[in-house]
């Protein structure tokens, strides 16, 4: 495979958040009255950005969120991070490992987010001013929408970029792209990993990865 350049998910491919992102959603949803599991939440809003996610919530419960919600569970989120987070075990070294290859992040969560947990590994120079935020769109994944603006943004025919995707969600967006897919199952979320992978190559994704030594097996030959 050759690609002119390398397109990250965020949440459980850079970041191993997922658990806690989705442990602290369906604490905020009970707290106000929306009983919620985090195997449900995970099931039913894993991948979204939070305009999808708010549309899912409403839709599900038949009633609004309150207005505080939002920043109430940021602040839930926040303090369950701090707990202990950190990012996907061999996103570091695969970094590392780049060189000049053009990055970018294309993300359904908000870019202040990305950019305080990138911050907190000490990989936001991997990046640079190349984080894409889904966050507030009308259309996030699985549209392709904020997959074309990574790689306009890198000036790189979508074409030619590679895309890593842990989410159903995430890589059917990557693909809509025309972008090849990594369907990435190496972060602490996922449990059933056959199953998962299954669940990725059911969306199209072109390839399984179950580690970043994976990744690297797949890509950093044809730099």
């Amino acid at each position: 495979m050759s690609f002119a350049a390398i397109i990250f998910d965020f949440d459980g491919v850079v970041a191993d958040s997922e658990v806690r992102a989705n442990q602290s959603l369906a604490e905020s949803l009970t707290a106000v009255g929306m009983p919620a599991t985090y195997d449900e939440c995970l099931r039913d809003y894993y991948g979204h950005n939070w305009q999808e996610t708010e549309r899912r919530i409403v839709a599900r419960y038949g009633r609004a969120l309150p207005s505080d919600f939002r920043e109430t569970h940021r602040e839930r989120a926040r303090a369950r991070y701090m707990e202990g987070f950190d990012a996907v075990p061999g996103v570091v070294g695969f970094l590392d490992t780049l060189g000049p290859m053009p990055r970018a992040i294309a993300s359904s969560s908000r870019a202040e987010y990305i950019g305080w947990a990138l911050g907190l590994f000490g990989l936001g120079h991997h990046f640079g001013a190349h984080v894409y935020s889904a966050d507030g769109w009308d259309r996030g994944k699985p549209f392709p929408d904020i997959y074309l603006a990574a790689a306009k943004g890198l000036a790189v025919d979508s074409a030619q970029c590679l895309a890593i995707e842990d989410s159903p969600t995430g890589a059917q967006a990557a693909v809509a792209a025309g972008m090849t897919v990594i369907g990435f199952c190496g972060a602490g979320h996922i449990v059933d990993r056959a199953g998962h992978a299954a669940m990725l190559r059911d969306v199209g994704v072109h390839h399984v990865a179950l580690t970043f030594d994976e990744v690297a097996q797949l890509t950093l030959n044809a730099k």
